[in-house]
């Protein structure tokens, strides 16, 4: 996860970059997220599932199914449930699977999931009333949202424009005053656990990447700049210095590149990936600047 990364996939000249609705780690988890939920209409298994799928901190301490810390992510008590839950999942982790890859994207969604539930757990050790569904990992996906795109503007019930920064704060302090409140059906701890320990996560890796390299994000933003600056010094033709016959068969390979950084992250990328991503931006970059 570096800076560079989201500056590139972000840029508007880049006009070959096609945009990835409905694929990877976000159609997986809505899949089976939707195959549990039937299941438990079609099979009539509601107490099932709820009680040993769902998180019940009595059975975890006494019984040992500590399997349920994981399960009860994909455990809903009802369709609006599951539906709000996919939809919010859908709507924010979309451009936040496109930036960090599906791996990455994965490890993020069951920390904060898994990290909400030992919250849950340790907060309400004597409880048998069945925790379900996937809010902690979603208000996990709010908190990351807000901190890669906090000026990003969000339609608070479809109507009025705010940040995401301050949507996700509104958010936050309607959940934190929630949790005192008096039984509402609602796990509103399991909610600010997971909003808590997504931000915190992110915090640190962003002061530990900085620790790490101790540069500038200047610095870091354009790490091939130089060196494509020393090859246009060696060339007289326009486009870099590219094996490729056509534009089509370029930005071909830059779509291949992409699938891999949707899969894998910008980092796992070969160091001839990289650059090749990066002079093909500066090539189909200045070829829209010139047509404008």
């Amino acid at each position: 996860m570096t800076p560079f990364q989201y500056r590139f996939q972000s840029r508007p000249n880049l006009n070959f970059v096609r945009p990835r609705l409905f694929r990877g780690a976000i159609r997986e988890i809505i899949i089976i997220n939707l195959i549990v939920y039937l299941s438990m209409v079609l099979f009539r298994a509601d107490d099932f599932f709820v009680r040993y799928f769902g998180l019940v901190p009595t059975d975890v301490w006494q019984k040992g199914y500590i399997w349920q810390l994981f399960t009860y992510m994909f455990v809903h008590a009802n369709f609006s449930h599951v539906f709000w839950n996919m939809f919010v999942l859908w709507m924010f982790g979309m451009e936040i699977e496109n930036y960090w890859g599906k791996k990455q994207f994965y490890r993020f969604y069951f920390l904060t999931g898994v990290g909400s539930g030992i919250i849950t757990l340790l907060f309400s050790l004597h409880s048998s009333i069945p925790v379900v569904g996937a809010s902690g990992a979603i208000y996990g996906i709010l908190a990351a949202f807000a901190l890669l795109f906090p000026e990003r503007k969000i339609y608070f019930y479809f109507l009025i424009p705010i940040k995401a920064k301050y949507f996700v704060l509104i958010m936050g302090i309607i959940t934190f005053f929630s949790t005192f409140g008096a039984g509402t059906g609602i796990s509103h701890l399991t909610h600010l656990g997971g909003l808590v320990i997504g931000f915190i996560y992110l915090k640190r890796s962003e002061i530990l990447w900085r620790m790490r390299r101790n540069l500038p994000r200047i610095r870091i933003r354009n790490p091939f700049k130089k060196w494509f600056s020393e090859k246009q010094k060696h060339t007289k033709t326009e486009k870099p210095e590219f094996h490729y016959d056509t534009d089509e068969t370029l930005r071909e390979e830059v779509d291949r590149i992409l699938d891999q950084i949707n899969e894998r992250g910008y980092d796992n990328l070969s160091e001839d990936e990289k650059r090749t991503l990066f002079l093909a931006s500066q090539y189909f970059a200045k070829r829209e600047k010139r047509k404008n």
